[in-house]
């Protein structure tokens, strides 16, 4: 891969989960129309986000990514975006202070429409036709009009993410993330969670330390930090023709940007080397995450962290870590390993959820406790290894659905029909999502503790 890098460079490599338009010359004119479309986001705040990632990279934060499976064209609600935020900002409130330094927040939101897929074609009976594909793409109707991929829905993807954006720009700088509302809003989940007890300590520690900050003369009126936040959003890097179209250069550095998200990333099925999803992030300066599933060994991952971020940046990559429960503990030490002598520069972040999905009752679902049992090994390993477990990524939604079994609420087979609302794959709701940050947060306190900190919770250095 030495060759020159344009945008459109990918087009000339070999391409997986890749959709059959069937009428080429409507998705190459949609394609046009979005090259002249405005950015949704900018390269500057690209940049920041990278910034604070190498803080992560250095054991100076933690990384909480997540947000929907696939976006929805027909969900699209404030009120779902609303309860999202909310959720999402309860999490990061809990591992602040759990952490006693900055949590980088990074959506899944405003761009993840495409999904890749197991299989190219979906049977019913005697009827078969292409497998659902996210919105961006084709319908999740089963019928032959629904599923043919349509261009048309590439501009009505970009019109949801910008207005998703406008509307996550305005909560998070307009009070909606004010530090009081969060923690009543925490406060709140404690009082009701069957798990109470576990969680109470840190909340009332946070009460106590708002209380201290209040009687120093720092509050939300008087401190912009504590009324407003960064939220930053990213999706699977997927659909190439549509990244092709969103990549702009940067008038102040001369560099190119895919401006459809902060942060794309490259999953675990379209990561070969010489594959077109690892070209075309290959040239693009945003923030790129890897998914690192079983089937990669130590010298695959070296390989394709020196294609991504051949100049060592620290804060260019995270490696987002999708083994499974009973396959962490065996696999990734060795990365890990290759990753230290090799003196590369990354985030490690653990995605528990698609390693762990099994059927039950005809449905798709994730249990908790593997769930949980992969976050605790991931921890585990890190410490010791000595190196910093910088991250979570999860699939989650503001909404009590009942996807995933388990949870303090103990969500059973029997109950995932009552309400199953996922396009795709199963998701944490919103109790199961907080009730996950408190056990990240147990984590992040045994690893400050391991530091030589002989407080339960101390300010960052």
């Amino acid at each position: 891969m030495n060759e020159q890098w344009t945008p459109a460079s990918w087009r000339s490599k070999p391409i997986a989960q890749v959709p059959e338009y069937p009428d080429e010359a409507a998705l190459a004119a949609a394609e046009d129309r979005l090259a002249t479309y405005p950015p949704l986001v900018f390269a500057g705040e690209a940049r920041r986000l990278k910034t604070e990632l190498a803080g992560v990279a250095a054991g100076n934060g933690f990384l909480l990514q997540g947000g929907d499976c696939a976006e929805s064209f027909a969900e699209h609600h404030p009120d779902q975006i609303r309860d999202f935020f909310r959720v999402f900002l309860q999490m990061a409130v809990v591992l602040t202070y759990a952490a006693a330094s900055p949590v980088t927040k990074v959506g899944r939101i405003a761009g993840q429409f495409a999904k890749p897929r197991s299989s190219s074609v979906e049977k019913q009976g005697d009827v078969e036709l292409p497998s659902y594909r996210g919105d961006i793409i084709n319908g999740i109707e089963f019928t032959p009009e629904s599923r043919t991929p349509d261009p048309a829905r590439l501009e009505m993807a970009y019109r949801q993410s910008a207005a998703t954006l406008n509307l996550l720009r305005a909560f998070a700088q307009g009070g909606f993330a004010n530090l009081d509302n969060v923690h009543e809003w925490m406060l709140g989940f404690v009082t009701d969670s069957p798990q109470s007890h576990r969680y109470r300590t840190i909340a009332d520690r946070i009460s106590e330390t708002l209380s201290f900050m209040r009687a120093c003369g720092i509050d939300p009126t008087n401190s912009p930090q504590l009324r407003s936040t960064d939220l930053y959003t990213s999706h699977e890097a997927l659909l190439l023709g549509y990244e092709q179209a969103m990549a702009r250069v940067d008038s102040t550095s001369g560099d190119w940007y895919a401006t459809s998200g902060h942060m794309l990333w490259i999953g675990d099925r379209t990561r070969q080397a010489d594959h077109a999803h690892l070209e075309f992030c290959r040239g693009v300066k945003n923030p790129i995450g890897l998914k690192c599933g079983p089937s990669m060994d130590g010298e695959d991952l070296i390989r394709l962290i020196d294609l991504l971020n051949p100049e060592n940046e620290p804060g260019r990559l995270t490696l987002i870590v999708r083994q499974g429960a009973d396959k962490v503990a065996e696999n990734l030490p060795g990365l890990i390993r290759a990753v230290s002598r090799e003196g590369r520069s990354v985030v490690w972040s653990c995605d528990p959820m698609h390693g762990n999905t099994v059927s039950m009752n005809g449905y798709k679902t994730r249990p908790f406790e593997r769930i949980l049992r992969e976050v605790e090994a991931f921890f585990s390993i890190h410490r010791a290894e000595g190196t910093h477990a910088g991250g979570i990524h999860i699939e989650m939604t503001g909404k009590n659905v009942t996807e995933c079994t388990g949870g303090a609420r103990a969500i059973t087979a029997e109950s995932l029909s009552d309400r199953y609302h996922t396009h795709c794959d199963p998701r944490l709701n919103a109790e199961q999502a907080i009730e996950l940050a408190f056990l990240v947060a147990e984590n992040l306190r045994k690893e400050r503790l391991d530091q030589g900190y002989s407080a339960p919770f101390v300010a960052a250095e």
